[in-house]
């Protein structure tokens, strides 16, 4: 018989904790790794086996000390670091700004990338312009890389006569077809499965295109991922497949996502490179997100990252984050801030200043609010005028099947 003390302390299973609670003081330990740490294989011939070291450490070129240093330095121009600089302090202040609109009723919904934005800023700059981007509603940023207007972006949050999805997509699900950034969706992981077969038709079909997706740690629990790690493990398309672990997945913490170490390594067993970097490292996102693609350029097929981060705002504008987590938790994370620690990188190069940098926020504010009043023209939220309740039939097929007509004719009645 057993005894019922006996039963009170077993642990048939585990459940895993986040590190404190909201009234627990927040706090890291501090990170191990320097930017020397690592070597960085050659691209072209590297195989999964010789990555180890780097699944389970992690790949970083900004020191704690701000200054650019080891064999992931990519040596970027003083142009290219602006231009980082620029689009990263861009994404903050709109999502600001868009922010402040749906808690004044201008907006029913909106997720910002606060804590992230260097992570697509950052690797769509590395990629080419004819590769592929499927996002989370984190990575908006692709989208002023790649060249899309705020306007246009404005336009798909209000839901106006001008989106672009027709009101078929909640705010922030953006999709942009000229930009090759494929819509953002609600049911979360499917893009990784989507992403992994948009790349084995580029490869079938002989052309120069890669493909760059994300998935949150609390998604990577989801089947989709692993069926996207092994299509890419046995076809070998070209494909950069990023796990972003920004230690959340609404309120419930990475470690109820794997009882693993980290979420790097476990692209390892299926035979694939793994990198884990420091995700608001600009110049190291940016150095290893090139080293991909320069392994798909060789023909090599996918990389598996695990982009090390921190959700520093809210889930979405839904959330109530201090009902799980202490408020200033996002202060104690030994990454830093990611726009804090390129701007303190660029005027230790003697390139940018705390004076230019105050006055390119004050330009960027000022554009956006320019870019929300030119949006609200073609319809607001509380008045439109909306897209048309007929467009639910239109851009599915490219001949319209009958059943669909009747359904269009009898709305139309």
């Amino acid at each position: 018989m057993v005894d019922e003390r006996e039963l009170e302390t077993a642990s048939p299973f585990s459940v895993g904790k986040p590190p404190a609670r909201p009234d627990q003081e927040p706090g890291f330990a501090a990170w191990p790794w320097s930017p020397t740490d690592l070597t960085r294989p050659d691209p072209t011939t590297c195989k999964s086996e010789d990555t180890d070291a780097h699944a389970h450490g992690l790949v970083r070129v900004l020191g704690d000390d701000d200054l650019a240093d080891g064999e992931w330095n990519p040596s970027l121009d003083d142009e290219t670091l602006l231009e980082g600089l620029g689009w990263m302090l861009r994404l903050r202040i709109f999502d600001e700004r868009m922010m402040k609109m749906q808690r004044t009723g201008k907006l029913s919904f909106y997720m910002r990338s606060f804590g992230e934005e260097c992570i697509a800023i950052a690797q769509t700059m590395a990629l080419e312009t004819q590769d592929w981007i499927f996002p989370t509603y984190r990575q908006p940023g692709a989208q002023f890389v790649r060249g899309r207007s705020m306007i246009s972006m404005i336009n798909h949050c209000i839901g106006n006569i001008e989106d672009n999805v027709k009101g078929r997509q909640m705010p922030v699900h953006y999709t942009w077809k000229e930009g090759r950034f494929i819509s953002v969706s609600s049911p979360v992981g499917t893009q990784f499965s989507q992403a992994v077969g948009v790349a084995m038709a580029s490869a079938y079909k002989g052309l120069d295109e890669a493909t760059i997706t994300w998935i949150g740690d609390g998604a990577s629990a989801e089947g989709d991922y692993h069926y996207a790690i092994n299509f890419a493990s046995t076809f070998k398309p070209p494909v950069i497949l990023c796990v972003v672990n920004n230690q959340w997945a609404i309120s419930t913490h990475a470690n109820l996502a794997t009882g693993g170490r980290n979420f790097a390594a476990r692209g390892l067993p299926y035979g694939i490179p793994c990198l884990r970097v420091d995700g608001n490292d600009f110049l190291a996102l940016y150095s290893a997100t090139k080293w991909a693609r320069e392994r798909i350029s060789a023909g090599l097929g996918p990389t598996h990252m695990e982009i090390y981060t921190y959700r520093a705002g809210a889930h979405s504008s839904s959330d109530d984050p201090s009902v799980y987590r202490h408020a200033e938790e996002f202060k104690f994370w030994p990454g830093g801030d990611p726009i804090e620690r390129l701007k303190n990188h660029c005027i230790k190069k003697g390139i940018w200043s705390e004076d230019k940098h105050e006055k390119l926020a004050e330009l960027l504010d000022e554009e956006v609010m320019a870019a929300y009043k030119e949006a609200v023209k073609f319809g607001d939220l509380a008045n439109g005028p909306y897209p048309p309740a007929s467009t639910i039939f239109t851009e599915v097929y490219e001949e319209v099947p009958w059943h669909i007509q009747e359904q269009r004719e009898e709305l139309g009645k």
